[in-house]
């Protein structure tokens, strides 16, 4: 790994983190776009190299704070949680098996769609 890689990775983790603590996404929406186009990742290795960052606990300290000011809803987020395993799972399955345009597309389609809803709503 070179100097210039470190850095980029600082950059990605740094901003992913303060945007996932900051308005409580996931990283992946910085990550994965900075891995393929300044990493050079396919589009594959990049969202499963998000996905491995993301196994440890690393919102844990985010989850505190929030947790202190009673921003969240416990029951909630389990019900959550159970079936975000099973979406991953079945997401990460059909990923895998699309091609890298077709999944570029999805993950852009996605994010133009969420953040116009996001950026036009009242």
């Amino acid at each position: 790994m070179n100097t210039i890689t470190i850095i980029v990775l600082i950059i990605t983790g740094l901003l992913a983190g303060m945007l996932s603590g900051l308005v409580g996404v996931g990283g992946g929406i910085i990550m994965v776009p900075m891995m393929v186009f300044m990493l050079g990742f396919s589009q594959h290795q990049a969202q499963g190299t998000s996905l491995a960052v993301l196994v440890v606990p690393v919102t844990a300290l985010a989850v505190f704070n929030y947790y202190k000011e009673g921003y969240i809803n416990w029951k909630y987020a389990g019900v959550i949680a159970l079936f975000f395993v099973v979406g991953s799972y079945v997401g990460s399955k059909l990923a895998v098996n699309l091609d890298q345009k077709m999944l570029k597309k999805i993950f852009s389609i996605i994010l133009i769609v969420i953040g116009s809803k996001m950026f036009l709503e009242k």
